[in-house]
């Protein structure tokens, strides 16, 4: 007697509800599959871990090829031991390659020798589109305003809680961007930020006033690209980064 050829599961269904707003059933067979990622590996104070297959590098330790001074020249800071370190006063500096939704991942110390204090202790910052600072800052023991504290959003938000380790310590920062949309002058959606710090949420989808200032108060004045440059502070702090790799979102808004 022949064996039975097993029945295969259903991958999905033609007869379910439609989903609101959309082209898609419940359990729609016909629905595109996820896109297959290879999840990277994790870092520690030693080494930084590996990213994920899709993720675009902007800094592996020796290349600096991304990057450009907000001048267009090279960039003058310096590499060594797989970061790249702030040369005071040389200028912030700037991905070529400009973005717009995205998740990026950045690891960053402060200076292991504590000089100065509130906003004169290990201030940087990372821009989204160049305009929206979530704040780098030295905020081990160390009392600043509130919203200019490690992982802020500069000038308006403080972090949920200070993540921060210590001085010369290796610190991560996930940062899930959407910008703002606007149609003509007029702003739909703004600009929103979650924010993971040593993997601690400090920023959940939170919206944001406007492109980040210092004593403003921001505002969407001027409608802007959606895409734009990740920028990197020269506050004239000695702060290093390293393992720098962001994964543009794609479909944000679809349905």
């Amino acid at each position: 007697m022949s064996e039975k050829t097993p029945k295969k599961a259903p991958v999905g269904y033609d007869d379910t509800p439609m989903l609101p707003g959309s082209k898609w059933r419940v359990h729609d067979a016909r629905r595109p599959q996820p896109t297959i990622v290879r999840p990277g590996t994790s870092s520690s104070q030693d080494a930084p871990g590996q990213p994920p297959s899709d993720a675009i590098v902007l800094f592996d330790g020796q290349d600096t090829s991304a990057w450009v001074g907000r001048d267009g020249g090279p960039i003058q800071w310096k590499v060594q031991d797989g970061a790249v370190e702030v040369v005071p006063r040389t200028g912030s500096i700037e991905t070529k390659e400009h973005f717009g939704d995205c998740h990026l991942h950045i690891e960053w110390a402060a200076p292991a020798e504590v000089k100065g204090e509130s906003q004169g202790r290990g201030n940087s910052g990372v821009f989204l589109l160049g305009k929206y600072e979530i704040q780098v800052l030295d905020s081990y023991d160390n009392i600043t305003y509130a919203d200019g504290h490690t992982s802020a959003i500069y000038g308006q938000y403080p972090p949920l809680v200070n993540a921060s380790c210590g001085p010369g310590e290796w610190q991560t920062y996930d940062i899930i961007f959407v910008a703002p949309r606007f149609e003509g002058q007029k702003l739909i959606t703004p600009a929103y930020a979650t924010v993971l710090h040593n993997g601690i949420l400090v920023h959940h989808h939170q919206a944001i006033l406007g492109p980040t200032g210092h004593k403003i108060l921001a505002s969407y004045d001027v409608p802007h690209d959606p895409t734009g440059p990740i920028v990197l502070q020269d506050h004239g702090d000695l702060v290093r980064f390293r393992n720098i790799w962001l994964r543009p979102i794609k479909g944000y808004d679809q349905k």
